[in-house]
């Protein structure tokens, strides 16, 4: 199962829209997880029409009506590993002891906010993931996005895809 992990798309506002590859990579993957900052009701419309399923929650920068259409957090089930999706963490001195603290019943924590990548890993085995940021890279070198395939319980491929600025 192929997964495509993303957050903060900040559209409008940071951009206009998603970049293009960014859209073919919600068109080849299985499973699309959001981690909040949407900030239009029109993204999310698109990335639900194109995408053949979603996994995703609002962020503090979303409004009521992502807050309606959207959980807090999102807990799934995908290809036998436990995946919690939020967008807040808090900050990043021991987040993964932390969360993992948190979120005992997940095996993946995907999460967003600072625009910051991340993948961690917690002493008891909790994989956390943030994206970073597809359409805004704040101090960042590169906009960026995430891929990975999870089967049979575990998660491989993890990558971290950085964005060309004229993307």
């Amino acid at each position: 199962m192929r997964l495509l992990l993303i957050a903060d798309t900040h559209v409008p506002t940071r951009a206009r829209d998603l970049p293009a590859v960014v859209w073919d990579e919600v068109d080849a993957a299985d499973v699309v997880i959001h981690a909040g900052d949407w900030m239009a009701p029109e993204l999310l419309d698109a990335v639900e029409a194109r995408s053949r399923r979603l996994v995703a929650c609002w962020g503090n920068n979303d409004g009521d009506e992502l807050r309606t259409r959207l959980p807090e957090r999102a807990d799934v089930v995908l290809g036998g590993l436990r995946f919690t999706v939020t967008h807040e963490t808090g900050v990043s001195t021991g987040r993964d002891e932390r969360m993992a603290k948190m979120y005992p019943d997940t095996d993946v924590l995907v999460f967003g906010h600072s625009h910051i990548p991340w993948d961690g890993l917690s002493k008891s085995g909790l994989r956390l993931l943030n994206p970073g940021s597809p359409t805004d890279r704040r101090r960042q070198p590169h906009c960026t996005y995430m891929t990975a395939t999870v089967a049979d319980g575990e998660l491989t491929g993890v990558e971290l895809h950085r964005l060309d600025r004229n993307a």
